[in-house]
């Protein structure tokens, strides 16, 4: 009599397991196949080809575009990071400068000169607001620069991004205007000073909106702090 073939006995439900559970169990105890190394040889994984390889070789794989993944974004941190620690030295020295001023001419060339020079701020502008102005440096009336730019000082912190026309003439004037493609303004206010400070470039993607301006940020606090000390004593003897 010839042995019919055996049929497997099918599985249980409660001895079946899930591709889930298995994914899960496997990520929880990466060194399995460390462990049962017997196993990999029954094991077939795909590859992109069409071909199969040993989860070995397409563990390495991914390890490697992961590693190249890795080492492209540290590149680019210490990139940023390099960047940073060039700003903080240029600004380190502007805060210095302007400590070390004697009067409201240095103040006003020294913030001039390092951003056009140090910085490399193709335009600069820094506007002083009152009704009597000092013969240092470019005042405006406080109506006329709310009437101008009002829209930016009232948000009180930092503002990159393109302007529109009139708020571009009246910091950089109308020839100048026609250059620029993206501008960082930081209203001046301390101590009863008012005023602007205003950079721009001609790139238009340059001053993001999303731009960090924290350093310029750092020049306006010191700016305002510095600036009355001049303004207040010119006033005084006028």
């Amino acid at each position: 009599m010839t042995d019919k073939p055996q049929v497997p006995a099918q599985a249980t439900p409660s001895e079946s397991l899930e591709a889930a559970a298995v994914a899960a169990y496997l990520e929880a105890n990466p060194d399995f196949f460390v462990e049962h190394e017997e196993l990999l040889p029954a094991l077939r994984i795909p590859h992109q080809r069409g071909d199969t390889v040993s989860l070995v070789e397409r563990q390495m794989k991914i390890l490697r575009e992961r590693n190249i993944e890795m080492r492209h974004k540290l590149s680019h941190l210490m990139d940023v990071a390099r960047d940073n620690d060039r700003l903080f030295e240029k600004t380190r020295r502007l805060i210095l400068t302007l400590m070390d001023a004697g009067s409201l001419e240095e103040t006003v060339i020294a913030v001039e000169d390092s951003l056009r020079q140090d910085f490399q701020v193709p335009f600069v502008s820094l506007i002083l607001f009152s009704d009597n102005p000092m013969p240092v440096g470019r005042w405006v009336s406080g109506n006329d620069a709310q009437t101008a730019i009002g829209g930016l000082l009232s948000e009180g912190k930092t503002i990159s991004g393109t302007l529109r026309e009139h708020e571009l003439d009246f910091l950089f004037g109308a020839e100048q205007r026609k250059q620029i493609g993206s501008t960082a303004v930081v209203a001046l206010s301390h101590q009863g000073l008012h005023g602007v400070l205003a950079i721009a470039s001609r790139d238009p993607a340059h001053y993001k909106s999303s731009v960090g301006t924290l350093f310029l940020t750092y020049i306006a606090e010191v700016l305002g702090r510095v600036l009355p000390r001049f303004t207040t004593a010119l006033r005084a003897v006028r």
